[in-house]
């Protein structure tokens, strides 16, 4: 059953191969073998009584219910050119449109694959400490209070606390959070988040079923069953054409009595520039795309992005870099700041916090010679010890500071609300290290031409992270519409809401921002750092940077330009030469000649949409380093 359900769903590509096959064997028969004309047929009828028989069939359900577009003149058409004995004609249009429902069923199966992406990420069994020691349990056996053990790199199983050990994780996929998270006892855990090198003790405090993870599915499944169904470009002008060509066609007959000038117009009014000259243009932007490291998963993306009037930007990895720099030294004036940074980059060496590597940086950068350090301890409660220069350094933040050493209330300045440590030299406050995820050099720019260059009316910035980053980042790159701390369930809410209002693109990178693609009307995945988002996106950028984005939006609008072209044109000439028939000047047969160059025409326009093109990005200066 599930086979035959299978190949019912793929039933237009088999079509499309079994004409492909039968055509090939036509001419081959007809011009390389000498065979006759009654004898090379055979193999149009098969195509026409496997193939044609068929999508007629359905074109005329669709009919009774009430919907057509340009592929009901098609239908027509193949019924028309059987009437006339234009086998060959008729084949060809089986195959157009046979190739074409393959396409779009492709895109389909395409966008439904992100749940299985997302429940493959999962694991299937989870490592459960008992008393006789730790055994594996599949992942659905798990219960609240049942004490765990994510070992290193694991992904971790359900929403849990941590009871024993200490180490980091890595939530960006589900928070927006842009760095590894440090966990001792006491942290909370989330379901999907990756943990770093040490191993965690956890205890569940929600089952599986109920855990973050679980909820992100969740979403993604309703935003996919809720997502707005776009009509095709061909679709959109085939309203339009198709009643037109049908009533000239019907006019002409009632008007002259002879039913050869309804067969001549529907000959030449077979919607070939729809059915073949936007495909070839919208597969020619996928190639160019190709060229400028865009993958494009649904090539309506390319139809969609150029009409979007809102952006949407997550704010880790998108318009930031995704990684911490140390970007303010609040130091003691007791101390001189190059030997504080040196001696507190030394110790963070032996770190695994997720600033130590900005604090390194920024020492290297400044071109100071890290030191050696002794008995290195990173106790839950009290950060980074250890011994740098026979000097006693300590790193941690100010909460846990005071805690230990209310004494040094007065030496440490006030937090402002984002990533910061202190450290402490000989039991004495040194220095506040306060960290950004700095944006994108070319943000303030990108950003700055949206409206001008790409007709966008509202950019907004929806982020997981705290408002005091967020609002840094949108007063950097220009963005006052701003949503902080935000889980994937409020994301999907604004972004339905704003794609209710204007068609919307969404850029974004995390596991957090899947939903949020899948219900914007453009999704977009910068880079890949998550199979889940790139099952979720409209277009995966390949290159990390905005450039690309607006790579993206030239070609769409150049493809669609040109698809308007072709199809626009082909319409007008083939209306020409309906115009002709119906008045007898064109007999069937010549007007089957005559649409064969009309759809040349259009097809060949519609090949400039792959040519080459130089530099795409139409956006200024760039922020300075």
């Amino acid at each position: 059953m599930l086979n035959l359900s299978r190949w019912w769903d793929r039933r237009h590509l088999a079509i499309a191969i079994f004409t492909v096959v039968s055509i090939t064997l036509y001419l081959l028969l007809r011009f390389a073998w000498g065979a006759e004309e009654s004898t090379a047929r055979w193999f149009l009828w098969a195509s026409l009584g496997v193939g044609g028989g068929p999508l007629v069939a359905e074109l005329t359900i669709r009919l009774v219910r009430g919907q057509f577009g340009s592929d009901l003149l098609a239908g027509i058409s193949i019924v028309t050119s059987v009437l006339l004995g234009e086998y060959l004609a008729g084949t060809l249009v089986v195959l157009m449109l046979s190739g074409g429902e393959a396409l779009e069923a492709f895109a389909v199966r395409k966008a439904s694959s992100v749940l299985d992406a997302l429940a493959r990420r999962m694991p299937s069994i989870a490592h459960k400490q008992t008393e006789s020691g730790i055994s594996d349990i599949p992942i659905q056996e798990i219960q609240i209070d049942d004490v765990l053990v994510v070992f290193p790199h694991d992904i971790c199983p359900v929403d849990g606390v941590v009871i024993d050990g200490h180490g980091s994780m890595d939530e960006a996929y589900l928070t927006g959070e842009p760095y590894r998270v440090s966990k001792s006892v006491g942290s909370d855990v989330l379901s999907g988040a990756i943990n770093g090198e040490a191993a965690l003790s956890i205890r569940s405090v929600r089952l599986p079923s109920d855990s973050r993870y679980a909820r992100i599915m969740e979403v993604m499944q309703q935003s996919q069953q809720q997502r707005p169904q776009l009509r095709r470009l061909g679709d959109l002008l085939g309203a339009y054409y198709t009643p037109l060509a049908v009533a000239i066609a019907l006019v002409a007959w009632f008007l002259s009595g002879e039913v050869v000038r309804f067969l001549a117009v529907l000959v030449i009014a077979t919607p070939c520039p729809l059915l073949i000259a936007i495909p070839v243009a919208i597969i020619g932007s996928i190639s160019l795309a190709a060229r400028h490291s865009i993958i494009i998963r649904d090539p309506a993306v390319l139809e969609r992005i150029d009409r979007c009037r809102t952006m949407i930007f997550d704010k880790t990895g998108t318009l930031t870099y995704g990684e911490p720099k140390l970007v303010e030294q609040h130091v003691d004036p007791g101390f001189p700041p190059e030997e504080v940074l040196r001696l507190s980059a030394s110790l963070e060496k032996y770190s695994k916090h997720p600033l130590s590597t900005a604090i390194i940086k920024a020492a290297e950068s400044s071109q100071l010679t890290l030191l050696p350090a002794d008995s290195v301890q990173e106790r839950p409660g009290e950060g980074l010890l250890g011994t740098v220069d026979n000097r006693q350094i300590q790193v941690t933040s100010a909460k846990k500071l005071m805690l230990a050493q209310p004494d040094l209330r007065i030496d440490v300045p006030p937090s402002t609300g984002g990533l910061e440590c202190v450290v402490v030299i000989d039991g004495k406050y040194a220095a506040t290290y306060r960290f950004r995820d700095e944006p994108r050099r070319e943000g303030a720019a990108f950003v700055g031409h949206l409206a001008p260059k790409h007709g966008f009316e509202k950019v907004m910035l929806l982020s997981g992270d705290r408002f005091s980053e967020v609002e840094y980042l949108g007063q950097r790159v220009g963005i006052t519409e701003l949503h902080a701390g935000k889980s994937p369930e409020e994301k999907l809410a604004i972004v339905r809401e704003e794609t209710a209002r204007a068609p919307t693109v969404y850029v974004g990178d995390g596991i957090n921002d899947a939903p949020a693609m899948v219900a914007a009307t453009v999704g977009l995945a910068m880079g890949q750092r998550s199979e889940v988002t790139t099952e979720a996106a409209g277009a995966v950028l390949m290159d990390n940077t905005l450039g690309r984005v607006d790579d993206l939006m030239h070609i769409g609008r150049r493809m669609r330009r040109i698809a308007l072209q072709s199809a626009v044109g082909g319409m007008v000439l083939s209306l020409a030469g309906m115009l002709l028939a119906a008045m007898g000047y064109l007999p069937p047969v010549a007007g089957a000649i005559s649409q064969e160059f009309i759809d040349i025409l259009a097809v060949l326009n519609a090949l400039r949409a792959a040519w080459p093109q130089g530099e795409l990005s139409d956006y200024g200066e760039q922020l300075p380093e």
